[in-house]
């Protein structure tokens, strides 16, 4: 943003960063001074050390030069913040990650109305269409029961997707202790202070195959089939995440449980957003780009390929 001399999510160390979430692709260590949510700035403590951080909650508006800077809720996950800039009468929100459903560890997306939206599209296409989440939790629960002699074993990103299957687990019911990775220790503990309830969580560390039969345990996607779960209790499978709606995807992995979970807007949902906000220009930073550009073309609304780099979408 030139009038304010800052960078949104940059990919490389800059004086002034804006961050519109914690997760690596957005959140980079080495900045001069970052702005955003006390949450954000907390990931990327927890992540990469102290942070020359100034905290902004959300709708709280500060000028930066020229520049009125506001942060929404975005939807993504915890901290997870649109940013609405105002500048000589026309206003930008930039969306960074986002979706449009419930998600009981994030505060819901809040739409702005403005002139010019810059939009992500990891699911920029038709064929993405994402089931409704308490029926994949359903599933989840429908294969743990069916043998309690095995767990099941739920691949999830350690920031937000992890902490989302915990709660939504709770929420249908499940109360029993949930296991998890290492990896996951930290950022649980921090959605923990920020008043997201978890419920009773175990360290797979020290645990018995006997007592960890007939459990979720959740862990990186990385781990799924690491020498890490060799531990567990003939696992079954599973993966969070909107890529399991394509079949190649869950077999690339060894899925045997595909969940389609995501935290990030599906077709139906980015065309939604654009329509009511009514921009009139939509700038698309990364993922299926040509096919939402071609929607918003034939429905009159001016768009570009912003075609940015470094922004992973694979884990989602």
């Amino acid at each position: 943003m030139r009038p304010a001399d800052a960078w949104i999510d940059p990919s490389q160390s800059k004086a002034r960063a804006w961050v519109t979430h914690g997760h690596g692709d957005h959140a980079r260590s080495g900045h001069g001074a970052v702005l955003a949510t006390p949450e954000t700035l907390a990931i990327m403590e927890v992540r990469y050390g102290p942070q020359r951080g100034q905290p902004i909650a959300y709708d709280e508006t500060i000028r930066v030069g020229d520049v009125d800077v506001r942060f929404v809720p975005a939807g993504h996950v915890l901290g997870s913040a649109q940013i609405v800039m105002e500048y000589k009468g026309e206003r930008i929100v930039v969306s960074g990650d986002y979706k449009r459903r419930p998600d009981p560890t994030c505060a819901c997306f809040v739409p702005v109305p403005c002139d010019v939206f810059v939009t992500e599209a990891t699911f920029g296409l038709p064929v993405f269409r994402h089931p409704e989440t308490g029926s994949e939790i359903d599933r989840l629960l429908h294969r743990l029961h069916a043998d309690p002699s095995r767990c099941v074993l739920v691949g999830a990103y350690a920031l937000g997707k992890a902490q989302r299957i915990i709660t939504e687990l709770r929420a249908r019911g499940h109360s029993e202790p949930i296991y998890f990775h290492g990896a996951i220790e930290r950022l649980n503990q921090l959605y923990e202070s920020f008043g997201v309830e978890l419920g009773e969580l175990r360290h797979t560390g020290g645990a018995t195959k006997q007592e960890m039969a007939g459990r979720v345990v959740i862990a990186p996607p990385g781990a799924l089939n690491d020498r890490w779960s060799r531990r567990l209790p003939d696992p079954v499978t599973a993966m969070a995440s909107g890529w399991m709606r394509i079949r190649q995807r869950a077999r690339q992995r060894n899925v045997e449980l595909p969940l389609v979970i995501s935290d990030h807007a599906d077709w139906d949902e980015l065309t939604m957003t654009i329509r009511e906000l009514e921009p009139t220009e939509v700038w698309i930073t990364h993922g299926r780009e040509e096919a939402l550009k071609h929607w918003c073309m034939t429905h009159q609304i001016k768009a570009c390929e912003l075609n940015l780099v470094g922004y992973e979408d694979e884990d989602d």
